[in-house]
């Protein structure tokens, strides 16, 4: 490790999804540490590194990718499965000295690394090493939210307040959303802007199937800005609408759009995307083994899902296959409910808890320092 007085050298290999590179990126830059981003590029068709975990590079297009030679970091921050065996391999070249931070699913065991900060829906062992937070990490400060509401509350000052925001997400696991999800999406956030008498501002993502899109743009009763994304937009308003939204509704298949809702400190109302006995309500009251209040939920429930064929072979692998391929969203949106942070659009909303959730910012980087022998 580098001296106390010397700026530890970091460097952060990107992650290849937009809501992992938020996460490492927000960990790096909520160190306070200068970093440098390796972006990779990786062989579609080396599956040895893959199916067992090594500690190599024989995963990456070396001549497309950023290089990794010396000096070598005193410390590594990751995230996704195809970077586990690029950073092993780093902490390889520097002798062992290099501190390997990986975030989220870990498919290797996790005495491979020093740290690794998880949340609920992966299920990574419990071991010393292991920092289980509540919510993914996000880059969200009131400072940004506040320059972010100076920018846009003049351009949407048109609307008629309150603000009720909506970010939709999209098919995610076992969950399809398709026309039916679509049209329940639409039909209950009018009816609470309606109640509210509310104006809505909503943003789509890469994500957001098309029938979504289309049954808001079609709508005419309540005022509307309706933001249609684009890849690198600048003025993409997705934190402008949430800095001056009055309420949240974020669809349940996003864990990192549920946090950045949440970071707003505003009542937040999560839409769940499957319906009966395939509703992310109904998986989290089986997940705990509550079957009869889940049965009871199914029963009268007078909505129909969707139905795919990847989602619900995702549902197959989940039931019966090996454990750590999937990963079970109903357990974060079960606590996120019953601590009355958050709740299911449609219910009334709970008061929250008096107990303040902590910080998993500041708890990460307690043990990072603490790793580093700077706490």
């Amino acid at each position: 490790m580098p001296e106390a007085n010397v700026t530890p050298r970091v460097w952060v290999l990107d992650a290849y999804r937009s809501g992992e590179k938020t996460q490492v990126r927000a960990l790096a830059q909520g160190l306070g540490w200068p970093y440098e981003i390796k972006t990779l590029r990786y062989r579609k068709k080396e599956i040895r590194t893959t199916l067992f975990r090594g500690r190599d590079l024989r995963g990456v297009d070396l001549p497309a990718s950023d290089p990794l030679s010396a000096p070598w970091p005193d410390l590594v921050i990751s995230m996704g499965m195809r970077n586990e065996p690029v950073a092993r391999w780093i902490k390889d070249q520097s002798g062992g000295r290099t501190r390997l931070v990986f975030l989220g699913r870990l498919w290797a065991d996790p005495a491979h690394f020093d740290l690794v900060i998880t949340t609920p829906q992966y299920r990574v062992p419990d071991r010393p090493n292991v920092l289980r937070n509540a919510l993914p990490l996000h880059p969200l400060t009131p400072e940004r939210l506040e320059v972010a509401r100076a920018h846009w509350a003049p351009k949407l000052a048109h609307l008629p307040r309150p603000y009720l925001t909506l970010n939709i997400g999209g098919p995610s696991g076992p969950y399809a959303f398709g026309a039916r999800a679509s049209a329940r999406l639409l039909r209950d956030t009018m009816a609470l802007a309606q109640a509210r008498g509310a104006s809505l501002l909503i943003s789509s993502s890469a994500r957001t199937p098309p029938e979504a899109i289309a049954a808001f743009a079609a709508q005419t009763d309540v005022p509307m800005q309706l933001y249609r994304f684009r890849p690198n937009d600048p003025e993409n308003p997705y934190l402008g609408f949430l800095a001056i939204a009055d309420e949240i509704i974020v669809t349940a298949d996003s864990i990192s759009m549920l946090s950045e809702a949440y970071a707003t400190g505003k009542p937040v109302h999560m839409f769940d995307l499957g319906a009966g006995t395939l509703s992310m309500r109904h998986d989290a009251l089986v997940a705990i083994g509550e079957r009869a209040q889940a049965r009871a939920l199914a029963r009268h429930d007078p909505d129909r899902p969707d139905l795919s064929l990847g989602a619900l072979a995702y549902r197959a692998l989940m039931r019966w296959g090996w454990k750590h391929l999937s990963r079970d969203i109903s357990q974060m949106h079960l606590r996120l409910a019953r601590s009355g942070r958050m709740t299911w659009l449609g219910e009334p909303v709970r008061p929250a808890s008096d107990t303040p959730a902590p910080s998993d910012m500041a708890r990460a980087l307690d043990r990072i320092n603490a790793l580093m022998g700077r706490s």
